[in-house]
């Protein structure tokens, strides 16, 4: 069987560009999680983990490497179980094959996988360094000041943001905490106040 696997972070975000020729795979398994959290902690990693254990699944396709995990670590440690097991990871963009045909491990593919990756870590560590000085600088003008001392956000805003309105619909639907925090991306900690905002205003 030759599965898709596909992730985006967010659920507002879609996976249209990652289904490319989706009627050539036998099924699709959908991510809608951060990419830090490891593989097989994601409901479609657990999914995929259950084909693997029953023999089923023999090459899983996935668009792009970081669609796999942000973690090179973790990257590297999900490639190597899989080789492990004998299915091969094909990365669709880059046209990278995790084995050979007669099922031996791709040398090549691990060394541009392992530079990709190291590639792709320094993007979002630049990235985040690039918004800390945005904020330092826009401080600095007098541009961000970020929330007035003893201000408070409203219960409404609060509830109103993208992501707060993604986690009272899951839970609308009988979703845990823990679930929610995986598909959503957001910590257990602002589920538990939302939940409790939500419980007290009977929203959910």
């Amino acid at each position: 069987m030759n599965v898709l696997y596909c992730r985006v972070s967010t659920i507002e975000q879609k996976t249209d560009r990652q289904r490319v020729e989706e009627n050539n795979y036998d099924l699709v398994i959908e991510d809608k999680c951060s990419g830090k959290i490891p593989f097989f902690e994601r409901e479609g990693g657990k999914e995929i983990l259950k084909l693997i254990d029953n023999n089923i699944i023999k090459v899983l396709s996935v668009w792009e490497i970081d669609r796999l995990g942000r973690d090179l670590r973790d990257i590297i440690n999900t490639i190597h179980f899989f080789n492990q097991k004998g299915v091969c990871i094909h990365f669709v963009s880059q046209n990278l094959h995790s084995l050979n045909n007669e099922g031996s491990e791709n040398p090549i593919s691990k060394l541009i996988i392992s530079i990709l990756g190291i590639v792709g870590e320094m993007e979002r560590t630049q990235i985040k360094e690039r918004q800390l000085e945005g904020i330092r600088i826009g401080k600095l003008k007098g541009v961000y000041k970020g929330r007035k001392e003893g201000s408070k956000e409203s219960v409404l805003d609060f509830l109103n943001k993208p992501k707060n309105k993604s986690v009272i619909d899951y839970l609308k639907k009988g979703y845990t905490g823990v679930e929610i925090s995986k598909i959503v991306g957001i910590n257990i900690n602002t589920i538990t106040k939302i939940k409790k905002i939500s419980n007290f205003y009977k929203i959910v």
